[in-house]
């Protein structure tokens, strides 16, 4: 009974003993407590970043169906994913020390001792069996040594979870704006050939008229260089979306299977969801890296903890409880049954100064968790004004943009009327024609890098992560 107690007692300390880490406090926001132009009303305008998934977010189902391949085969997620399973691992290592350790042992020996060395002067044959239950080294946890180990081992797994979160993030962006650049180049390219159309005929027209002498060969090598820089402006659109093609490919992980032209403007209209960027403490719930940074810094904090256990006396206990017997048929029999219990203490007396190193290191790393944390969370206040800014002045530059394009349509218009009347060079038709093909290049350059601005402000606010087919499961906090 005194044993059972002994051991009992022992194996509560073991696990219940206190920790000397530093109490954690998560540091201010070292951030303005509102995002550069926003109010209560905008706030309210749109939903929440934790209220909406990625597949709600996104409309387009060809969209939807090219992230769901990328989740599944893009290469870096899945390195990622096998980072966060090694480091499961180390964490359950860590966890494992903080248990005691048995093992059965059973042994059987024979042994003879010659007459000369024998008390009786004969030779003995001696036979001993037994069968044990070990306690391995194990080490009484009064400090919180081992706790602090296991603590920052679970941190650190945390951490790589959200990191696997953060490239699951930055994936579903990079595939939106790679599928909304090919739909950009899409309607730039048809807008292309459309040019190119008309500006064949104008070099034929103006080739004509050379022809029969009613205007000067200058008009229809003006028009013949038009012609060209269309054909040009063609290749070069169609070698964009082609490069475009095989950097959607790699996110994807996959073939991306081609499919019929489809413009902007045909997607465009309720693509995305509109959202409310919130305050910036939500970044803290919502956004993995600022959540990985925190758990980072937890696992420093617990680091602190052994190392200043390291200064105090280190219990460890071992044992053994089993039965023992010259017969095999008795060894389970009465009064057969061994013990042994054999604690120990090792208290530092000199270490050359490695405790103290130790624990300078421990502190330095902490501090060092705690600047990365801030600059987490300013890296990530940033990204959500530059895509809060982006969204309110694209809106605007798109609005302008427009208008130069009918005020370039309509100067196009009028120089061609004016040179059937003669009251004007045909240079001025080329120049004219020239704008307004670059006006309306540049209106779905615009256009698209305002959606994409959403897209950001999304991938910023820490959106996507959910509803991403997660294959691990977080372990229980020691």
């Amino acid at each position: 009974m005194k044993i059972r107690t002994i051991l009992l007692g022992a194996f509560l300390s073991g696990l219940t003993g206190c920790s000397l880490a530093p109490s954690y406090l998560r540091p201010a926001l070292p951030t303005a407590a509102t995002f550069p132009g926003e109010n209560a009303a905008a706030t309210e305008a749109g939903l929440r970043i934790d209220q909406i998934g990625w597949r709600e977010f996104f409309t387009d189902a060809r969209l939807r169906e090219l992230i769901d391949q990328a989740l599944e085969n893009n290469r870096d997620l899945h390195s990622a994913m096998q980072r966060v399973a090694e480091a499961r691992g180390l964490y359950g290592i860590q966890r494992a020390d903080r248990l005691p350790g048995f093992d059965a042992e059973a042994t059987a020996n024979r042994s003879r001792v010659p007459a000369v060395l024998s008390p009786t002067g004969q030779a003995v044959i001696a036979n001993q069996y037994q069968a044990t239950l070990n306690l391995s080294a194990w080490e009484l946890d009064f400090w919180g040594r081992v706790h602090s180990l296991s603590t920052a081992a679970l941190e650190s797994y945390l951490a790589t979870e959200e990191a696997r979160r953060a490239i699951v993030i930055n994936l579903i962006a990079q595939v939106a704006t790679a599928y909304l650049i090919e739909r950009e180049l899409d309607e730039q390219i048809a807008i292309a050939r459309q040019t190119l159309a008309t500006r064949e005929d104008s070099y034929r027209i103006a080739k004509r008229r050379y022809e029969v002498g009613y205007a000067s060969k200058l008009d229809a090598s003006q028009a013949e260089a038009l012609l060209n820089q269309a054909r040009a402006d063609q290749a070069s659109l169609q070698l964009q979306r082609e490069q475009n093609r095989n950097a959607l490919t790699l996110l994807v992980g996959a073939p991306v299977v081609s499919q019929e032209s489809r413009p902007l403007s045909q997607i465009e209209q309720g693509f995305i969801r509109v959202l409310s960027a919130g305050l910036p403490s939500d970044l803290l719930l919502n956004r993995p890296d600022v959540r990985g940074a925190e758990h980072r810094l937890k696992a420093a904090n617990a680091n602190i903890g052994a190392a200043r256990a390291a200064f105090l006396p280190r219990i460890m206990l071992t044992g053994n409880l089993g039965t023992a017997s010259i017969e095999l048929g008795s060894l389970f029999g009465p009064g057969s049954t061994l013990w042994s219990i054999a604690p120990s203490l090792t208290l530092p007396i000199f270490d050359g100064g490695r405790n103290r190193a130790n624990l300078e290191v421990s502190q330095a790393r902490r501090d060092l968790a705690v600047a990365d944390y801030e600059r987490t969370i300013q890296v990530a206040f940033r990204e959500v004004a530059d895509a809060l800014a982006a969204r309110h002045w694209l809106t605007e530059q798109a609005a302008a943009q427009q208008a130069t394009l009918a005020a370039q349509t309509e100067r196009a218009s009028l120089a061609g009327l004016r040179y059937q009347n003669g009251a004007a060079p045909y240079l001025e038709v080329l120049d004219a024609e020239r704008d307004r093909f670059a006006a309306e290049q540049a209106l779905v350059q615009v256009r698209r890098a305002l959606i994409s601005s959403s897209v950001n402000l999304y991938a910023a606010l820490g959106g996507g992560a959910t509803d991403t087919g997660n294959t691990s499961k977080a372990p229980h906090a020691p």
